[in-house]
């Protein structure tokens, strides 16, 4: 489902630091919370990555920010707007959440223009997004006729028409080709740059690696980490990567790791060490000593998907 939400006559963009916030926000279905006393902060003008397993109330999180579901318990602001009068907010929000539904019969350009005077902005707007997101060459194409993936970046194009301040985002890059992802991962980083803040949710970690300044990850309807994404990965320990040159020697090297006081386990060929970096040169000069000739050695950094199963994993146990 795509959602834009423009009015007429486009509010100034905010000064507060904090673009959204939540204060123990609760949802319950029957007797079950699907999101659990969820306290975060999201500041203005950065990409904040909203993560967690599947059913962890990440879309529902988003609909109660949005006003279409309303808390069974909290409170929550949206640029500076408490979300029980989300007409004071949601002209400033853009929002893709769910699949893009469109006309069929209506090309992406004409399917734009309605969406455009039905949320009451002008056609020049409409050109402008549909070159942002890369449909300018489709633009004349049935929406029945589009891919995947084509189908999401006119689902983008129609949350960027009013130029918002909050841009809010569900799986923003499904369907894509790397290309794709990678012209979209560009686009959220230049529009936070120039002062729009970006809520997006999505499965490829990697790919928010790369893009966000911030995360928020929730387990089960609950908090597990709120904070930039260079306090996450430098809280992990960085692993040493060794392989030797004889694979027979795999089990005497991992044993000179663990007679050292570092965990080692064996992955693909290679020696994974649980040690700091500066230990490498000592991790050569004991195999050296053991007869032991490495063909690799190095340092493997840790990667969002390795940390993220790590809290989430953890928060289940």
């Amino acid at each position: 489902m795509t959602k834009s939400f423009q009015g007429l006559a486009m509010p100034r963009r905010s000064a507060s630091p904090v673009a959204l916030s939540t204060d123990g926000l609760t949802k319950r279905f029957g007797g079950r919370a699907v999101v659990d006393g969820l306290t975060i902060e999201v500041p203005a003008g950065t990409v904040c990555g909203f993560v967690g397993p599947n059913g962890a109330g990440k879309t529902t999180t988003i609909r109660m920010l949005l006003g279409l579901v309303r808390p069974s318990r909290g409170t929550a602001e949206v640029l500076g707007q408490p979300i029980s009068d989300p007409a004071a907010y949601l002209p400033r929000v853009g929002a893709m959440i769910e699949a893009p539904a469109f006309y069929p019969t209506l090309s992406g350009l004409r399917n734009l223009q309605v969406l455009a005077r039905l949320s009451g902005i002008g056609d020049d707007r409409v050109g402008a997004v549909l070159e942002q997101v890369g449909l300018n060459d489709r633009a004349s194409d049935y929406y029945r006729a589009y891919s995947l993936g084509m189908k999401q970046r006119l689902g983008l194009a129609g949350a960027l028409l009013g130029t918002p301040d909050l841009l809010v985002l569900d799986e923003p890059t499904n369907g894509l080709d790397p290309p794709g992802i990678r012209e979209v991962r560009g686009l959220l980083r230049r529009l936070a740059d120039d002062g729009t803040t970006v809520f997006v949710s999505s499965h490829l970690l990697d790919e928010l690696q790369q893009v966000c300044d911030r995360l928020v990850v929730i387990d089960d309807g609950r908090l597990v980490f709120q904070g930039s994404v260079d306090t996450l990965l430098s809280a992990q320990r960085p692993a040493l990567r060794a392989a030797p040159e004889h694979t027979t020697d795999l089990g005497r090297l991992a044993e000179l790791c663990t007679e050292a006081g570092f965990p080692a386990v064996l992955v693909d060929g290679e020696v994974q060490v649980s040690a700091p970096a500066d230990w490498a040169g000592e991790l050569n000069r004991r195999a050296m000593a053991a007869g032991i000739t490495l063909r690799a050695l190095g340092v493997q950094q840790a990667r969002l998907e390795d940390v993220f199963f790590s809290l989430t994993e953890g928060a289940s146990r």
